[in-house]
């Protein structure tokens, strides 16, 4: 549970986040070694109970934080926040448009007391039109056009993954590294605000500059006119399948070698990735038949052993027995609920060839509301007759 790398230790962040986007963000500041204080309801943020596909929402998204269990709109326990967020560096949330202000939380009133608090908020828009309205992760994806460009010319499909919450949650964090970085230099802080539905702008950005430079229109990814011939999922003989990618004249030479595809090779109406691309139907008749001759593990073998790209075709739960993942700290440990263990991703970065890991289990609700209350100077008596009084709840049951 140790970590090896935490180049943000000192720094303070207070989350008021709930679901993906919010959480994410504080679990990247956090696995960087940020102190993150996560500021829960009494009775606990309501995504730790959610089921269905947001059940793995809370395990993977707050390890490494403290929980201080506080009811907010109470006077003393907004009080207590206001003094916490007084010490802090950093405050990010994820609440609908004008709540925190509602609660005297908003970035005009606290950096008033604390002017060199960077304060990040993660929302459905940024300036404009649609700045007031609410957002989801799906909700961005299908008016930003990636449910188009994932699903079939009829059929708009959300990618299988929360992307835009994470990918939004990555700038956030990007924007809040850079106000940093100026305050190093002016010593005030800054607001800072991360969206979904730019973020799905910014991801099909791509599509938007090929209908400028083509004058045509990019069609969903399923149907599309692939850059190159051999870029497909293939199956092979005991009927699993295998993604495999030929994306140079370099990787052609290589692959017509090792499949011993000497009438390709021989054949100058190929040499180029521009003249495969328009035989591609021809080059595909003779790869499906043939692939379908090896087992996947031994086709897999063939394309390492060649250096071409290659992947088996998986599900997320495979991930949890992959070699490479189990090896070199890719999967961190934790604790659920109810007290079985497991291994989620660790954050994709290497720093001096060094991962970042988990060194603070799951919370539970209330965990830290002692120890963070006790660095404000309050003493035990004081935590508990809070406590009592129903302004804070402490350790409970994860």
């Amino acid at each position: 549970m140790q970590p090896t790398v935490r180049p943000l230790s000192g720094l303070r962040v207070i989350e008021f986040t709930h679901m993906v986007m919010g959480p994410a963000m504080g679990m990247i500041l956090a696995d960087l070694g940020a102190e993150v204080i996560k500021i829960e309801p009494v009775k606990g943020d309501n995504t730790r109970r959610l089921l269905g596909s947001g059940a793995g929402y809370f395990p993977m998204y707050n390890r490494n934080k403290q929980s201080l269990a506080v009811d907010t709109q109470s006077e003393a326990g907004g009080a207590l926040v206001r003094r916490l967020i007084n010490r802090a560096d950093v405050l990010i949330e994820n609440f609908k448009p004008g709540g925190m202000a509602a609660q005297g939380f908003g970035y005009d009133e606290l950096s008033r007391t604390n002017p060199g608090l960077i304060y990040c908020s993660a929302k459905g828009f940024l300036s404009g039109p649609y700045e007031h309205r609410t957002a989801l992760d799906e909700v961005a994806q299908m008016m930003g056009g990636l449910a188009h460009m994932t699903g079939l010319p009829d059929r708009p499909m959300r990618a299988g993954a929360s992307v835009i919450d994470v990918t939004g949650a990555m700038f956030g964090v990007i924007g809040i590294l850079a106000a940093l970085e100026e305050r190093h230099r002016t010593g005030l802080g800054k607001e800072v605000k991360a969206s979904l539905y730019e973020t799905t702008a910014f991801l099909v950005g791509q599509h938007m500059a090929q209908y400028a430079v083509t004058g045509k229109e990019a069609p969903p990814m399923s149907v599309r006119l692939s850059a190159w011939a051999v870029y497909d999922i293939f199956e092979a003989k005991d009927g699993e399948r295998v993604f495999i990618g030929v994306v140079s004249d370099t990787q052609w030479k290589k692959f017509c070698e090792a499949f011993r595809l000497t009438e390709f090779s021989a054949d100058r109406s190929l040499d180029s990735n521009s003249d495969r691309v328009l035989q591609r139907e021809r080059i595909l008749s003779v790869l499906i038949p043939l692939f379908k001759t090896y087992s996947k593990q031994v086709l897999m073998d063939k394309l390492e052993h060649t250096g071409l790209p290659f992947a088996p075709v998986a599900r997320p739960v495979q991930l949890f027995d992959d070699p490479h993942l189990s090896a070199e700290g890719g999967l961190v440990e934790l604790t659920l609920p109810g007290g079985s263990t497991t291994r989620l991703p660790a954050l994709p970065l290497e720093m001096d060839g060094q991962r970042a890991g988990c060194y603070r289990d799951l919370p539970a609700i209330g965990e830290s509301t002692s120890e963070v209350l006790s660095s404000l100077g309050l003493t035990a008596e004081e935590i508990c007759e809070l406590a009592d009084a129903g302004v804070i709840g402490l350790k409970a049951a994860l």
